[in-house]
C-alpha cells in the first residue's frame, strides 16, 4: 500500500490564498485593459466626428470614411468580446484545475475541508449573471451595436438624405446589433475551446 503523502495544510492554503489572489488580480487587471482600450478607441473616434461636425458643413464628404471607421470598431468589438469571454473561460479553466487540487488534499486531510468555499460543484459558472466579466460584456456588445448603426447612418448618410425607411433600419440595427455581438459573446465563452 502506498504511503500516505506528507502534506502541510499550512502550504496548501497558504497557495490556495496566493493562487487565488493573484488570479483575481490578474483577470481583473486584463479584462480592464481590454474594455478600455475599446472604450478610449471608440472616444476617440466619436471626438474626431465632433471636430468634423463643428468644423465642416457638409458632413456627406466624409461619411464613407467614417462608415470606414465605425465598420472597423465595430470588429474590434467583437474581438474585445472574445478576449473578455476567453478570459473568463480561462480563469474558470483554472478554478477548476485548482479544484482538483483541493479535492486531493480535501481526500487525505478532511480538516481542512471547511476552509474552502468553491469546490467542483459550486464554483461559479463562466457566464454568472451580473458578474464584472458580463457586466463589461454588456457594455461592449451595447457600444458595438452603436458603432455598426453609425456604420450605417454614415452610409445613408454618403447616399444623401436618409427617407423615413432608412431611420427604421437604423433603429432596427441597434438591437440586432447587440444581440449579434452579445450571441459572440456567449459562444465563446465556454470552457476548453
Amino acid at each position: 500500500m502506498p504511503a500516505k503523502p506528507k502534506l502541510t495544510t499550512d502550504e496548501i492554503l497558504k497557495a490556495e490564498y496566493n493562487y487565488i489572489a493573484s488570479t483575481v488580480f490578474q483577470a481583473n487587471e486584463d479584462r480592464s485593459r481590454v474594455t478600455s482600450f475599446y472604450f478610449v478607441t471608440v472616444g476617440s473616434l466619436v471626438a474626431t466626428i465632433l471636430g468634423t461636425l463643428f468644423s465642416e458643413d457638409n458632413l456627406q464628404g466624409a461619411a464613407l470614411a467614417f462608415t470606414g471607421l465605425f465598420i472597423i470598431l465595430t470588429g474590434l468589438g467583437a474581438l474585445t468580446l472574445a478576449q473578455l469571454a476567453r478570459l473568463r473561460a480561462a480563469w474558470h479553466e483554472s478554478a477548476q484545475a485548482m479544484n482538483v487540487i483541493k479535492d486531493f488534499y480535501i481526500k487525505h486531510h478532511k480538516e481542512i475541508e471547511p476552509a474552502f468555499k468553491w469546490r467542483l460543484n459550486t464554483l461559479p459558472p463562466t457566464d454568472k449573471p451580473y458578474s464584472i466579466a458580463n457586466l463589461m460584456a454588456i457594455e461592449v456588445a451595447s457600444l458595438s451595436a452603436v458603432t455598426i448603426a453609425a456604420a450605417l447612418y454614415f452610409l445613408f448618410l454618403f447616399f444623401g438624405n436618409i427617407a423615413w425607411w432608412g431611420w427604421v433600419i437604423l433603429a432596427a440595427t441597434l438591437p440586432l446589433g447587440y444581440l449579434a455581438q452579445w450571441a459572440w459573446y456567449k459562444h465563446l465563452l465556454v470552457d476548453n475551446q
